[in-house]
């Protein structure tokens, strides 16, 4: 994890150096790969360490740092050009022309090297390796069956041993990954055309499109926080009834904001769909720490990740950028959504049901 967000930090700042569309692009990919590292051992590291009824709310709290981090980008971006500018004693204006590539990439490349050394220093792999009490422990009390305890221990196989017996061969790994493939295909379908669409079809200005963005975006915070405390503390560890309960929502706010053309309206389709997007994509990423046993989670983050990204993302963006080409009417796109929309509930309906035997 703190290598992975070291490398990021150091093609970040390789970026500010390229002046080559070929080079941009790859140190692009390099960044996507290498931020990619930090997924499996932060759940392996949450499953290690919060009991099945807990892991809601900390999850919740983990899977918000993204949008945390995504907007506090351009606020840091913004002090440290004022900082930078002081100390470097000339004016904005000449530091936006010169030395902007300092606050756009240096500075947040600085601030990642600073939490990876702490992230090197404060995550421990697991409670039983710091003389504390192992979580199977905490889960036996908390009335999980012994076979189940038993079956966490880490067997002898290798790491494609590991991948084949306990992700391939396990149909509630496919559930929630190709759940996450639908909802991505949701997210991503918003996400890249919400835009296009409020310019070309609703007449909506650069402003007013902005505002249905980023309340879109930041929407996802609260709502991801009331997910994982619902699950927890509502549904006892039950992952996806809420995520069931947004896509249903999500569906008929897809259909309002393809329908309606009050400003007003819009705004709040779009807001809401964003706020509740998140729910169903955060809440998989719960239930692939409690489909297979914690030595197996980094394998199935890589099947979900997979699915979602090479997937469900490229669905959402290609896919059905290219359905409204070739029937040349934006319905195509609607239906791909709410498509993905009813996709998405039954794998979660399917997964809630095969969890639920498997713990009665």
């Amino acid at each position: 994890m703190a290598l992975g967000l070291i490398l990021c930090a150091l093609v970040n700042v390789l970026l500010g150096f390229s002046n080559s569309f070929y080079a941009y692009v790859g140190f692009v990919i390099a960044l996507g790969v290498f931020q990619g590292m930090g997924v499996g051992p932060s759940f392996i590291t949450l499953a290690n360490w919060y009991p099945k009824k807990e892991r809601g709310i900390y999850t919740a709290v983990w899977n918000i740092s993204h949008n945390i981090g995504g907007g506090i980008v351009a606020p840091i971006v913004s002090l440290s050009g004022f900082a930078l500018a002081a100390l470097l004693g000339v004016s904005m204006a000449n530091f936006n022309e010169t030395y902007w590539h300092m606050n756009h990439f240096y500075t947040p490349a600085a601030y990642a090297v600073i939490i990876s050394l702490y992230a090197l220093y404060a995550v421990k792999g697991n409670p039983k390796n710091e003389g504390l009490v192992d979580i199977t422990e905490i889960n036996e009390m908390r009335g999980i069956k012994t076979e189940e305890i038993k079956a966490i221990e880490t067997p002898n196989l290798s790491s494609f041993e590991i991948f084949y017996h306990y992700v391939l061969k396990n149909k509630n790994a496919w559930y929630v990954a190709w759940m996450d493939t639908f909802v991505y295909m949701v997210r991503f379908g918003l996400i890249s055309w919400l835009p296009i669409y409020l310019l070309e079809t609703k007449g909506f200005n650069k402003e007013q499109m902005g505002i249905a963005f980023w309340l879109f975006e930041w929407a996802a915070i609260p709502s991801t926080l009331l997910a994982g405390y619902i699950s927890d503390k509502i549904f006892k560890g039950y992952r996806m009834p809420p995520a069931i309960g947004a896509m249903v929502i999500i569906f008929f706010m897809i259909i309002g904001y393809f329908t309606s053309n009050n400003l007003y309206m819009v705004i709040f389709f779009a807001a809401m769909a964003g706020c509740l997007v998140y729910i169903p994509q955060f809440l998989a990423s719960v239930q692939t720490m409690e489909v297979v046993p914690a030595f197996a989670v980094g394998s199935c983050v890589g099947l979900r990740g997979f699915m979602s990204y090479v997937v469900g993302a490229s669905l959402g963006t290609k896919a059905i950028g290219w359905a409204v080409d070739y029937y040349g009417s934006w319905n195509a796109g609607l239906i791909m959504l709410l498509s993905a929309c009813i996709l998405c509930i039954l794998c979660s309906t399917l997964c809630h049901f095969s969890a639920k035997k498997k713990h009665q």
